[in-house]
Formats: structure tokens, sequence, C-alpha cells
């Protein structure tokens, strides 16, 4: 389709080719995107396109797994600056993946798209990061339904819902729409804790004698 006006690329090698797959898949599709069109939009030759990739089921995997690492480190980091607080931890972790899911959008897609297309060993790695993140909502709303501070008699049922909300993001989330990421992020961390009918300890320190 020689009409298409392709963005173009920074950066070189590996890297270079990585940006040039991101826009062809996200602008044609990945079924209709081509090896060859990826390369020439990298500014490199078929050669060196093969000698980091064997095609366009493996730039998929590593478009996916990239930004899966991406994510998993940025909530680490956000936990890592949090309290014990359930409800402080299951907000950073809300903020964390609204804010991937509105970043890696095209990567978000993609993996629920186009799942189909990987190879049976980077299906089970998908599946088990799939796995990780489920965990991670879990065992905070598990801490807070055991502490109290969590009242929801459906526990299973509002991470459900809190996962759901936020990965639904890539969906329709637009950048430079009237509504910012740190915004839209603050708002459902609002919404998740009503889904958990979050209820802060009161509890007071024993005045000393």
């Amino acid at each position: 389709m020689s009409g298409v006006r392709r963005t173009p690329v920074r950066g070189t090698g590996q890297q270079a080719i990585l940006d040039a797959a991101r826009h062809e898949f996200g602008e044609r599709g990945y079924a209709a995107a081509s090896i060859r069109d990826v390369a020439r939009r990298a500014g490199v030759s078929l050669s060196a396109m093969y000698h980091y990739y064997t095609g366009k089921q493996e730039l998929l995997h590593a478009l996916v797994n990239g930004s899966g690492q991406a994510y998993f480190d940025s909530c680490r980091k956000e936990l890592e600056s949090t309290g014990d607080d359930p409800g402080e931890r299951l907000a950073a972790l809300v903020r964390a993946t609204v804010r991937y899911r509105a970043e890696y959008r095209l990567e978000s897609n993609l993996t629920l798209a186009e799942w189909r297309s990987m190879s049976e060993e980077q299906l089970e790695e998908f599946r088990r990061r799939q796995f990780d993140g489920t965990r991670m909502f879990q065992q905070i709303i598990e801490d807070g339904v055991a502490e109290g501070v969590f009242r929801t008699p459906h526990p299973n049922d509002a991470r459900r819902g809190v996962i759901a909300m936020c990965n639904a993001v890539a969906q329709w989330y637009r950048e430079g729409g009237e509504e910012g990421v740190d915004e839209l992020a603050e708002r459902y961390v609002e919404l998740s804790l009503v889904l958990v009918e979050y209820r802060p300890s009161t509890r007071r320190p024993r005045a000393q004698a």
C-alpha cells in the first residue's frame, strides 16, 4: 500500500526494528504487516532483520515480552515505595496497571487479538506472566480481607472486576485526550477501593502508662 505514510523510527539495530514493528503492527495490523515493510521502516536490510528476528512471530513475542517486563518492573517500583496497608498496596498496583495499559496500548491489544499467533512455548510464558499478574492482585486482596480492611464478601469477584477495569484502558484510552493518565489512574484507584469495600484501620496506639 504505497499511499500509507509511515512514521519514521529512531535508533539503530534491534531497537529500531522493534520500533518499526510496533508502528507497522499498529497501523496495518499484525496479519497485514510484512517483514519487508518492517525492515524498510527500520532502515535495515532483510539480512540484518533476520540477524535479530526470524519473522513476525518472534517480533510479536519480543514486543509483548518486553512490555510485560516493563509492567512488572513498574509494579515492583510502586510497591517498594508503599507501606504495608493493603489499601495503599492495591492503589499502587492499580496505578501501575492503568499507566501500563495506557502506555502500552498496542502491545496489550496485540496480545488479546494475536495470542493464537504465538508458539506453544511463547504461550506458556505468556500464561505464566498472566498468572503472576493475577496473583499480585489476589495476594493483596486476601491480605486486606484477612486484616479486616477489605470488607467485600466476594473477594474473587472484586479482584476480577478490578483487573478487568484496568485492562480495558488499553481498548479506549487515547493519548492527548481531555484526561491525563495520572488523573485516570487516581479515579480507578477510588473505584477499586470501593469494589473491595476498603475500610482503613482506625485502631489507635495504646496510651503509655
